[in-house]
């Protein structure tokens, strides 16, 4: 049901070195992009993609309140490393990874960050 979705930066360059080196942890690369507007990376074309913007409206760029995007992947290992690489790259914690609700041994299992614009952002898993 969801093709995309799309963040917004205020410094389109430095979103996109910084998604550049997070994304290709999870084999997403670079697949659209127009200068000065925006970057899409994907792991396969035709798949869900995420994206950068330069606002349209040339506004200047903030978080949603209550918005966000998570990254699915395979292993509760796979999510810490994601998250690891996301802090090191700047970004910062809002949450880290766990089971939710904590005292879980299973189900969803999930790390929170904010990107270098303030976006919210996680990764997650589901344990069997």
């Amino acid at each position: 049901m969801i093709g995309y979705i799309l963040v917004g930066t205020a410094d389109l360059a430095r979103a996109g070195a910084y998604y550049d080196a997070l994304l290709g942890t999870i084999g997403a690369e670079r697949f659209m992009e127009q200068d000065n507007y925006f970057i899409a990376w994907a792991r396969n074309q035709g798949e869900v993609s995420f994206g950068v913007t330069l606002p349209f409206n040339k506004a200047p760029a903030s978080a949603g309140n209550g918005n966000m995007a998570a990254f699915a992947l395979d292993t509760p290992e796979q999510v810490n490393a994601f998250y690891q690489k996301a802090l090191a790259l700047g970004g910062t914690c809002e949450g880290a990874p766990g089971f939710r609700p904590e005292d879980a041994e299973r189900g969803f299992y999930a790390g929170y960050f904010r990107d270098l614009d303030g976006n919210k952002l996680n990764a997650f898993c589901m344990v069997q």
